[in-house]
């Protein structure tokens, strides 16, 4: 009975936990605080620096996951029609026309594979009544005009009309109303397009903006007249992939209602996504596009549809590519490539498809090649170490691989060369690894040679490479290509090897 307890007595004290006591304020835990620091430990003033703090290791965490995935960029079967766009667009600045109207608009999205409603074009009030009894059933009126952004604040659309004389009669209205309201705007006439009311339909907005920092950037969230009062929304940095669009949608409070709930199934999450994924890659291969608005997109559990498109142009930046925040993939580095024996390969930037590929061919590599490349034994490649390799910032990394015919995910992966600069773009570290089964067979010097030629296109100072001493292949290798071999300073196990790429100063 240690203590004055007695055996069976109830001990009405709050347990004590073990370890230090929590210490709270400025004065009394100072000296606290300073033994903490000292030891390179955190502490807080108040609980609440301490939840934060420990908020901000949750997040952290967090984004390392999502960083760490390795999902699909872009279906197998998207082929955006490019030159389509390329057409419109021309065309509208060539006639000094900064908007693309309903119709051309529409066209810009469905040539990315967004579904759009069909629309159709009437120039006046009675040519609208005819078209909208070939429609049949209720159609939206909604004005035609290059000068007017926002069709709604003037009364440029109505809705739910029914019949002929009622259509012509709204379009007479509308048209008195809004050249009264716009004297100065061109009016081309009146779009037409039948009614959609999906039962279980959710109003988006999907668009694209320009951030003065860090250029286009990827809008989604609610939709509809009152997006402006909701302000539900969030963005990402293009080029997105189907992760990415995703966690943007769960930022927003509208990803709640797109769930199923009570007696509303589930909208189509993934092809809401997708076109999320569709129009950042808009964005990445036309810099003309300096906004661009989808509201409402339609989302309901069979898919979405694009109601209303604006689009607003500009000439193209100079460095179409330098105005992203994140490069994008970089296709035209890919090229056919012939292995020794014949068969046809391909050469092209790694992309995070490839991770379970990078696996798959470090399986095949032999202890020692393993241990001349990652200068450690391993027995398998960690799911973050592939991820890492495949998850490139394609501007001061590059990592070319030769690889089967197969898309990305599915081909088989038989040399990689890297390249990793340092933050000012002047120095970068390459690494090449060949399998086993196809070395001392020329791969090597061919994919050294490309790097070389990528990092002076690049405009690189120079690339090295560490290398263990007992190397001899490499090493002879990097001599053959005209690198400087010296010893690591304080490792003898290694050398050094550097080729200097910027010509000598006159």
């Amino acid at each position: 009975m240690r203590g004055g307890r007695r055996c069976g007595a109830k001990d009405n004290r709050p347990p004590r936990l073990a370890g230090p006591d929590l210490l709270v304020g400025a004065t009394e835990a100072a000296r606290a605080r300073a033994r903490l620091a000292a030891a390179g430990l955190a502490s807080y003033e108040t609980p609440e620096q301490a939840v934060r703090g420990f908020m901000q290791l949750v997040r952290y965490r967090a984004n390392q996951a999502q960083l760490m995935e390795t999902p699909p960029s872009l279906p197998a079967d998207f082929a955006p029609d490019r030159a389509r766009v390329g057409e419109l667009i021309a065309a509208a600045l060539a006639a000094g026309r900064p908007l693309l109207i309903g119709p051309e608009a529409r066209a810009v999205v469905a040539a990315y594979g967004i579904p759009v409603v069909e629309s159709r074009v009437a120039r006046d009030a009675k040519e609208a009544a005819r078209t909208a009894a070939a429609i049949g059933g209720p159609v939206a009126l909604k004005i035609l005009s290059p000068d007017i952004a926002h069709k709604s604040d003037l009364g440029g659309v109505v809705l739910e009309l029914e019949g002929a004389a009622q259509v012509e009669s709204a379009a007479a209205t509308m048209l008195a109303r809004i050249r009264e309201q716009r004297p100065d705007a061109r009016i081309e006439g009146f779009t037409l397009e039948r009614m959609v009311n999906p039962r279980h339909a959710r109003e988006l907005i999907i668009g694209l903006a320009e951030d003065p920092t860090f250029g286009p950037v990827v809008l989604f969230g609610a939709g509809g007249v009152a997006v402006e009062i909701t302000a539900d929304r969030a963005i990402g940095l293009p080029p997105l992939n189907l992760a990415l669009a995703r966690a943007l949608m769960r930022e927003t409070r509208i990803h709640r209602l797109l769930e199923a709930h009570r007696d509303r199934p589930a909208a189509d999450l993934d092809a809401v996504a997708m076109a999320l994924v569709k129009l950042s890659q808009l964005a990445v291969d036309h810099a003309e596009i300096a906004e661009l608005d989808v509201n409402p997109l339609l989302a309901d559990p069979t898919g979405v549809i694009a109601l209303d498109v604006r689009i607003k142009l500009r000439p193209a930046p100079r460095g179409p590519i330098a105005r992203l925040a994140i490069r994008p993939y970089p296709s035209e580095l890919e090229t056919p490539f012939l292995l020794p024996d014949g068969r046809a390969a391909r050469l092209r930037p790694i992309r995070p498809e490839d991770a379970p590929s990078i696996s798959a061919a470090f399986a095949r590599l032999s202890p020692e090649s393993i241990r001349m490349r990652f200068f450690t034994t391993m027995k398998r490649m960690p799911p973050d170490l592939a991820a890492r390799l495949t998850q490139l910032d394609y501007d001061r990394e590059m990592a070319l691989a030769v690889t089967g015919p197969e898309p990305p995910g599915r081909a088989e992966i038989f040399a990689v060369v890297r390249l990793s600069a340092d933050p000012d773009n002047e120095r970068a570290e390459f690494a090449i690894v060949v399998r086993d089964d196809l070395m001392r067979r020329g791969i090597g010097r061919r994919l050294m040679d490309r790097i070389i030629a990528y990092a002076r296109e690049r405009g690189l100072i120079a690339i090295f490479g560490v290398i263990l001493a007992e190397n001899r292949a490499m090493i002879e290798l990097c001599r053959r290509l005209g690198f400087r071999i010296e010893a690591e300073p304080a490792q003898a196990d290694l050398v050094r090897a550097t080729l200097d790429l910027a010509p000598p100063a006159e």
